[in-house]
């Protein structure tokens, strides 16, 4: 596991403070979460676009014409 050092503004950090209270968890772990979650979405993102890529549009109309 790695450690490193985040500066945050005054209000988010107030903020993730808050939100870690009221799920019963640490700081750490709602901060890793919500990068883990961003990471998600932005490489399912580009999944999609190589996918799309290969995608053809006579070959989805010869599926569903069926």
């Amino acid at each position: 596991m790695s450690t490193i050092s985040l500066r945050l503004p005054n209000s988010l950090h107030d903020t993730a403070r808050d939100l870690a209270k009221q799920e019963s968890i640490s700081i750490n772990q709602l901060i890793a979460t919500a990068l883990a979650e961003k990471i998600s979405a932005l490489m399912t993102e580009d999944y999609l676009a190589e996918r799309a890529k290969r995608g053809s549009k006579a070959q989805f109309d010869a599926i569903m014409a069926k």
